[in-house]
């Protein structure tokens, strides 16, 4: 992804890991399993447990180590310390760290996950160093630019829809926070510290509409639940309700994130990027009216 200076981090990482191991004096164990970033568990010489975590020096990075600094561990795991240069940083360690996605109980999941929404949400320095969600929808530009002005695989209609209630959306954004702009039923754990801790924030500024997006399509393939169209629409229900937010601007925002996010998935190659867009179709479909 990051070409040969990707390659060259990569294999620049066990020294890496070393070095970070006798700087902040860690015991490392085997590494998660996880898609992208490397991140293991650690314990420090006093015996205080922590996962170390690294990835390529970019700007997605740093954007996280920016936000995890500023919500200081309020709703978020705690960031220990950092060396953004070299793409690594320490942070608690959440145990039992078991994901919200494990709650068979959906509308519960869906309340945690607001309440950790409304935690998150706070004004950005003025000198901030976050993208904006406007950044982000720039993304619609690339499929039309990708599929010469047309728009492939994805139905016509959905992406006009996405594309008119982005402009639409973020014309009328009057108050931008700084969000999570990851969070998912995956990114939000239980811990010691607080019943429920977010993990791996992005760090995007916008409208707190945006947040939805990423909840609305996890944890599971809605392709393969009994009653999709009711589980979403009650979701939608319930998070204007938690959030205060209007039923049709969760509904908008939840169309025009689920597209962009199937978009991002044929952009990076990958291959199920007709979940999301099912959501969207979901989404479309739910009724905000009394």
């Amino acid at each position: 992804m990051n070409g040969e200076a990707g390659a060259a981090w990569l294999q620049r990482l066990p020294a890496l890991l070393d070095e970070c191991a006798q700087r902040w004096s860690l015991t490392l164990g085997p590494p998660f399993e996880l898609s992208y970033n490397y991140a293991a568990p650690a314990t420090r010489a006093d015996g205080t447990k922590a996962v170390l975590k690294a990835g390529f020096p970019g700007p997605e990075l740093r954007t996280e180590i920016a936000a995890l600094r500023l919500y200081n561990g309020d709703g978020m795991v705690r960031l220990l310390e950092a060396v953004p240069e070299q793409g690594a940083f320490l942070l608690e360690r959440l145990e039992p760290g078991t994901m919200l996605a494990t709650l068979t109980d959906d509308e519960e999941a869906t309340t945690i996950g607001a309440a950790i929404m409304r935690r998150l949400w706070r004004p950005a320095p003025a000198d901030h160093p976050f993208p904006s969600v406007a950044d982000w929808a720039r993304g619609m530009e690339r499929l039309r630019a990708r599929f010469g002005g047309g728009t492939g695989p994805f139905p016509t209609a959905i992406v006009e829809e996405a594309e008119s209630l982005f402009a639409d959306l973020l014309a009328s954004t009057t108050d931008p926070v700084l969000l999570h702009g990851d969070l998912h039923h995956y990114n939000i754990l239980r811990a010691e510290r607080e019943p429920w801790l977010a993990i791996d924030p992005k760090g995007i500024v916008g409208d707190r509409g945006y947040e939805v997006g990423m909840f609305l399509l996890n944890p599971f393939d809605f392709r393969e639940q009994p009653n999709p169209q009711q589980i979403m629409e009650r979701r939608v229900y319930l998070l204007a309700e938690e959030l205060g937010i209007e039923r049709e601007r969760v509904r908008g925002w939840g169309v025009a994130q689920a597209v962009l996010s199937a978009w991002w998935t044929v952009e990076e190659n990958g291959n199920d990027w007709e979940s999301a867009l099912f959501c969207a179709e979901l989404l479309s479909a739910v009724k905000t009216g009394p």
